[in-house]
């Protein structure tokens, strides 16, 4: 294992229904000089803020058939294009998309390496709130962690972070270096990522967009909620706050709440993290598996499931003898 690894978080917005500009972003952002580059939740297919999806309207169909168009196939022609950047770059590449798969969206992170390979992806469990209007529920069949020269790397999206037992899983995998994409820019994110740092003995990296009103389509083509008098094209709609924090609960990087930006930190994960773990390892000798443990179930979650497919008749002799039966 390597000694350190440059990471950097990006803060940045999506441009909103124009997925190839997204890519020409991410592009040079990657091109930086790191060797972890990490981007926000649903960065490629854009997040949705302030829009409505409650509307049932023809307006509000028409919408979400858009927001439809401007997801990714998974794998697909963006899968390839982030893959060819990660190897252009020599970088580990983690970036929020929104997943297409049939009529269904999904919030999901997709993992590339340095040679350009699509390594997987995690989708999101539980969509938050209003979330669930426009994104499917994953499982966890896609909850990877990837062992890496720096580290065994793997994501938890958004108020995952809030649901203790998904971390206790991460955990369980021996997670290093967490990803954190979030949509949420409050008061109180900065303490949680703190405090998963401190738990998980981990490095945790957290990128969040910055976006502007004018980031989004203006009126009427997207109405932003709750009613678009309350804004103007300048107003801060998402405020950023992308952190990255050492398993001793220190911030190495960020917060900014006042623009776009890149923040780097290197990490030492073989130099730190048993210092970390020394003190508490909450899988390990901090646990008390005699009173206290979780079963995972790891399989897919599939709605339709077929248990045998129907034989072939081979020829007419056969289908004859059917026909007598």
């Amino acid at each position: 294992m390597s000694s350190t690894v440059r990471a950097t978080v990006v803060q940045a917005s999506s441009i909103f229904y124009d997925t190839p500009a997204t890519l020409e972003v991410l592009k040079e952002a990657a091109a930086l000089g790191s060797q972890l580059v990490v981007f926000p939740e649903a960065f490629i297919g854009g997040y949705p803020r302030g829009y409505n999806f409650a509307d049932q309207s023809p307006r509000g169909k028409e919408s979400f058939r858009k927001y439809h168009a401007s997801a990714i196939n998974v794998p697909g022609p963006e899968v390839d294009r982030l893959a060819s950047m990660a190897a252009k770059y020599k970088v580990y590449l983690v970036t929020g998309v929104v997943e297409r798969d049939g009529y269904t969206l999904y919030c999901t992170v997709l993992f590339f390496d340095p040679e350009g390979n699509y390594l997987g992806k995690h989708r999101k469990l539980m969509p938050t709130y209003w979330e669930r209007l426009f994104w499917g529920f994953g499982d966890c069949s896609t909850t990877p962690i990837y062992d890496t020269p720096y580290g065994k790397l793997g994501s938890v999206i958004c108020w995952e972070n809030r649901m203790p037992l998904f971390r206790t899983s991460m955990y369980g995998k021996g997670i290093e270096i967490y990803c954190a994409p979030t949509a949420d820019s409050g008061d109180t994110w900065v303490a949680t990522m703190r405090h998963i740092a401190i738990e998980g003995g981990c490095y945790v990296l957290s990128p969040i967009q910055f976006c502007r009103r004018k980031d989004y389509p203006p009126p009427p083509e997207y109405l932003y909620s709750p009613t678009e008098e309350d804004v103007t094209p300048d107003s801060i709609v998402w405020a950023g706050g992308s952190v990255i924090i050492s398993p001793h609960g220190e911030i190495l990087a960020g917060p900014n709440y006042e623009g776009e930006g890149l923040f780097t930190a290197d990490l030492d994960v073989r130099g730190e993290i048993p210092k970390a773990k020394f003190q508490f390892d909450v899988v390990g000798h901090y646990s008390r598996a005699d009173v206290l443990s979780l079963t995972v179930n790891n399989r897919p979650l599939l709605p339709v499931t077929f248990t045998s497919s129907p034989s072939k008749i081979k020829d007419d002799d056969e289908m004859d003898e059917c026909k007598d039966i």
